[in-house]
């Protein structure tokens, strides 16, 4: 007997690895390369300095559009993604149209020679947006689904945002948003509740971000691990570190990311004159990171809510720590206090409170049991519910059952 051929997934993003173990964040590479067992997937994601523009990545294939001089295509990569590209340097500006034309024109032709049965856009906007538009100019009323990871439904606020959302949302079969915290956020804005669905990334728990008895965990070592992005409040966890280190003297605090607040965090530890406390390691790559939950004392994320609104829509990099047994102190925005409860699996502070942050980190370098018994609770707890197994899972019956309703709204 023949085997049925298996359905084709469309995967549209502006995040993805320009190539293996690459820095940047591969939650979208991760979940579509689990989806390959029932699906034949093509990832369309935008070109970056060093990536080849196709190539088969793991049962993948991915193209990579052009959009600008190869040289300038950063728009999407190196530094805590678009929102937080433009943000930094007003020349990114000039780049979105081109980006958007150049995701749109590729699109375009992609649907017109090649057949697929269901697209997934990662974010509304902007490859929501241009998921609907060449559905129209292509003249393929394939089904679209639409994942919103935070940023662009938090942050991207005014009415003609607003409407551009309305309109990625409105022309999409299903919604998937990654906490509960966001599918109220869209249920506010009119869209169908029987159109959303919650579903978060996932996190490798049983292979990569694994504990490892035979790595020493370092008694007063601060681990963060992020972009250097507003949203993820390093320079809260910095004015904490003081007080910390007026406990506890040998404490060091290592960094690992980058992104456009690196000037700003040199600036402020030259200021608070904790400079020699402080490693700065840059950019690291993912298989250079589950060492680094491993021996870590606590892992920080300060986590609070930006002042255009934007905040964490779901809270990975933490969860991987969690894989590794790392006990975690975080900042409880919205979409955090739903995946961990308070002094049960981890501390939880009040978002932009440092003293409060400073409290909580004294008080488990103090105590090594509870450090120990929060790690072990927080990692049953999330094996369970964040695998990938589990969350790839989700994913793929939401995308069948899509894939199979047929012709778009």
């Amino acid at each position: 007997m023949i085997d049925a051929p298996k359905p084709r997934l469309l995967v549209l993003t502006s995040t993805f690895p320009r190539w293996r173990d690459d820095h940047e964040p591969p939650f979208v590479y991760e979940l579509s390369r689990r989806l390959t067992d029932r699906f034949a997937v093509t990832v369309l994601a935008p070109r970056a300095p060093g990536s080849l523009e196709h190539e088969c990545m793991d049962a993948l294939q991915v193209i990579r559009f052009p959009y600008f001089i190869a040289r300038w295509e950063r728009l999407a990569t190196h530094g805590g993604g678009i929102l937080n590209r433009l943000r930094t340097n007003p020349f990114n500006y000039f780049l979105v149209p081109p980006f958007l034309l150049g995701q749109w024109w590729a699109l375009h032709r992609l649907l017109r020679r090649q057949e697929f049965d269901v697209i997934h856009a990662h974010w509304l906007i902007p490859q929501g947006l241009t998921a609907v538009l060449a559905r129209w100019s292509a003249r393929r009323r394939l089904p679209l689904v639409c994942t919103s990871h935070g940023g662009d439904l938090f942050a991207l606020r005014g009415p003609v945002f607003a409407w551009v959302k309305r309109i990625a949302m409105n022309a999409s079969a299903m919604v998937s948003v990654v906490s509960a915290a966001m599918r109220a956020q869209v249920l506010a804005m009119g869209i169908s509740a029987a159109k959303v669905a919650v579903i978060p990334m996932g996190v490798d728990m049983q292979r990569r971000f694994t504990p490892d008895p035979r790595i020493e965990r370092q008694a007063y070592e601060l681990l963060f691990v992020g972009r250097l992005v507003e949203k993820k409040g390093l320079p809260l966890l910095l004015q904490a570190l003081p007080a910390v280190l007026a406990r506890h003297p040998q404490t060091r605090l290592i960094i690992a990311g980058g992104g456009p607040l690196e000037g700003k965090i040199r600036h402020l530890c030259a200021v608070a004159g904790i400079g020699g406390q402080v490693d700065l390691l840059g950019m690291v790559a993912q298989s250079d990171l589950p060492p680094l939950y491993r021996r870590a004392a606590l892992f920080v994320a300060p986590f609070i809510v930006a002042a255009g609104g934007d905040q964490e829509g779901f809270p990975l990099v933490p969860l991987e720590a969690i894989g590794c047994g790392c006990p975690i102190v975080c900042g409880e925005v919205a979409a955090f206090g739903e995946v961990i409860r308070n002094d049960v699996e981890a501390l939880l502070v009040p978002p932009g409170d440092p003293i409060a942050l400073a409290n909580a980190i004294i008080a488990l370098l103090d105590d090594p049991q509870r450090r120990h018994r929060l790690a072990a609770a927080a990692r049953q707890r999330c094996l369970q519910a964040f695998d990938w197994e589990s969350i790839a899972g989700r994913y793929e019956r939401l995308l069948l059952d899509t894939a199979a309703e047929g012709t778009a709204p």
